[in-house]
């Protein structure tokens, strides 16, 4: 337990510094009069970054260490001299599993990918989507973020061909749509931020309690600098569980809006939750800054 805490507390700074490090503003602003629409000029059309699962995993192996590297290895040198079919199937799975086991989307992403193209399984699609949703969260790397997003759509499209009614897999396309924007690039098919929202809107229409999809509302709403939706959406999902991560972003928004005595509570409970003394000592460094 305390090891899978301290993980989620890696997760939400980790967020926090790819939400404010994107270029978002006017994130789901209408079509304008300079051609432009919500609010971003389009770039030209360029191809992807050349990334597979080897280009991954390569500094996904650094950040494991030694030991469950080593292990991951025997399993790629098994893989290479599988067959074609089950076997081969059996031992991606084997690998897609690994790397979920160590928290490295990216590479667990490509074999649920190839999973879904080998078996066009509906569990596989939205693993490879939701996968590729988190590794693109994650990494502040330009040149595969777009690989990332252009992979976790086709994934979540897939999914939906063959559960057109998953929630989840209309939430990660959602998600997906929303995060193409910060990227500058568009879907070929015409996904746009304003669709994202509304899958998303949707979700929590049919699923009032959908915690990816609310968590996700409130995200966009801060990144296009409307925090009191924020405030509103996260107070909502605290109503209906306290957890760490809602409360931080909650802080934040509060924060924004000038409202020093709410964050400094908000900030307070989520050290209450820190599961670490060195992560509840950045949480005081919130406080002090606020109390200054």
């Amino acid at each position: 337990m305390r090891k899978k805490q301290i993980v989620t507390v890696i997760a939400v700074v980790t967020v926090m510094g790819y939400l404010y490090m994107q270029p978002v503003k006017g994130l789901i602003k209408p079509n304008d009069d300079h051609g432009t629409k919500n609010g971003q000029v389009p770039q030209a059309a360029r191809p992807l970054a050349n990334v597979d699962v080897q280009t991954v995993s390569v500094p996904a192996k650094q950040a494991i260490g030694p030991a469950l590297a080593d292990k991951i290895t025997a399993l790629e040198q098994e893989l290479a001299k599988a067959g074609t079919g089950t076997q081969k199937q059996q031992m991606q799975l084997q690998l897609a599993q690994q790397w979920d086991g160590v928290n490295q989307a990216a590479p667990a992403a490509f074999y649920y990918q190839a999973l879904g193209k080998a078996g066009n399984q509906f569990e596989n699609w939205l693993n490879a989507g939701n996968r590729f949703n988190d590794a693109y969260k994650f990494t502040q790397d330009t040149l595969t973020q777009p690989v990332f997003i252009n992979n976790a759509i086709s994934a979540f499209k897939n999914a939906r061909k063959l559960k057109a009614k998953s929630l989840e897999a209309q939430t990660g396309l959602g998600i997906a749509y929303v995060n193409q924007t910060a990227m500058g690039i568009t879907d070929p098919d015409g996904g746009s931020p304003m669709q994202g929202i509304t899958l998303l809107l949707d979700v929590v229409r049919q699923d009032p309690n959908n915690r990816p999809a609310n968590l996700s509302l409130g995200q966009f709403a801060m990144k296009s600098g409307q925090y009191q939706k924020a405030v509103d959406r996260f107070k909502r999902m605290i109503a209906q569980k306290v957890e760490l991560e809602p409360y931080f972003y909650l802080a934040e928004s509060y924060k924004q809006l000038g409202m020093k005595p709410e964050a400094i509570a908000a900030y307070q409970k989520c050290k209450e939750m820190m599961p670490d003394a060195a992560f509840g000592q950045r949480i005081d460094d919130f406080i002090k800054e606020l109390q200054n």
